[in-house]
């Protein structure tokens, strides 16, 4: 993949990430008068993780989605959930953050660990195949330098 193709996935990542965050905050607004916050949060998040999978295999990786990846999108968005949930409770409770603000400055923290977990889920052989092309440019540069 060349450096301009990772800049492209970046870039859409960004894109359905801020369309995400977006559709995210509404339904949290939504529901937030009607159940307390953090409940409020936790089904805004898990519907918009579907919208997430969707958007992302599509759009960001242009990859097919399969029932194997639906799976395992979850597992992988364990891991921003964490980040996000402590974020938002850190900012609430320790902060004194409005419950409607907190958890889009919460997102923010989460971001680089949703890109990488999502890629490489999405978008099976991605991490070696970085870490292959890395080796060759490390070796094209001693080779260079010799």
């Amino acid at each position: 993949m060349t450096r301009r193709e990772q800049l492209g996935q970046v870039f859409r990542f960004a894109l359905v990430g801020g369309v995400n965050t977006g559709t995210f905050f509404g339904i949290y607004l939504l529901l937030h008068p009607w159940m307390p916050y953090f409940a409020a949060y936790s089904l805004a998040f898990a519907l918009a993780m579907v919208g997430s999978f969707f958007m992302n295999t599509y759009f960001t990786y242009r990859t097919r989605p399969t029932w194997k990846k639906f799976l395992l999108f979850p597992l992988t968005n364990v891991t921003n959930y964490v980040i996000q949930s402590a974020g938002l409770y850190a900012l609430v409770a320790w902060a004194g953050m409005d419950t409607r603000i907190a958890p889009l400055v919460a997102a923010v923290v989460a971001i680089p660990f949703t890109f990488l977990l999502s890629r490489r889920i999405l978008v099976p052989g991605a991490s070696r195949a970085a870490a292959g092309q890395e080796e060759r440019q490390g070796r094209a540069t001693s080779s260079s330098t010799v």
